[in-house]
């Protein structure tokens, strides 16, 4: 199964204060292997995320919540692990909300109601990532490497790379609000 390596690599907050939702995403992820807790408000949410050492590896959180909203989840989660994907799932979708999701730092954008196959292509994408991560710091370019050259980028350089991906996210949100219309 794609997902193994991930399940391995760390844990999962699934935050929905709709039982029957956080319910169904809990047992979708235990299904795949993964250790999953799951909080049903943004307070809790958020404390969890700070008791957590960064264990939580993915987060899966509705936008609209009691007590904390999606958007402060977030950025507990990315707080307590830089690295943290969030996907921010919401039944009130708005392209405001889309970009300001992204640019703040969430990995994906899901409207409900979603399927769970789309869930397992955001799972596909991630495992793609980190597996793309592993091999640039095995393959590290340096001095002495003449496959990989040493790269010193710039700050803007970063940014427009970053600023890249931004766009890239926000384009594929638009287009995925457009097709729910």
């Amino acid at each position: 199964m794609m997902t193994d390596h991930l399940a391995n690599a760390f844990e999962v907050l699934v935050v929905d204060d709709e039982p029957a939702a956080r319910e169904l995403l809990l047992e979708f992820f235990q299904a795949r292997g993964f250790t999953v807790t799951s909080a049903q408000d943004g307070r809790a949410a958020i404390s969890a995320l700070q008791r957590s050492n960064g264990s939580y590896g993915l987060v899966v959180t509705d936008l609209s919540l009691p007590g904390a909203d999606g958007f402060a989840v977030l950025q507990a989660a990315r707080q307590a692990n830089s690295a943290c994907y969030v996907v921010i799932v919401t039944g009130y979708a708005s392209l405001d909300s889309a970009i300001r999701a992204v640019r703040v730092g969430a990995y994906d954008y899901l409207t409900k109601p979603f399927s769970l196959s789309q869930l397992e292509l955001i799972l596909d994408r991630i495992q793609d990532r980190i597996k793309l991560q592993e091999s640039s710091r095995r393959l590290k370019p340096g001095p002495g490497n003449a496959d990989f050259p040493e790269r010193n980028e710039s700050p803007a350089a970063l940014l427009d790379t970053r600023l890249s991906a931004i766009e890239e996210s926000l384009l594929r949100i638009e287009r995925a609000l457009k097709r729910d219309k």
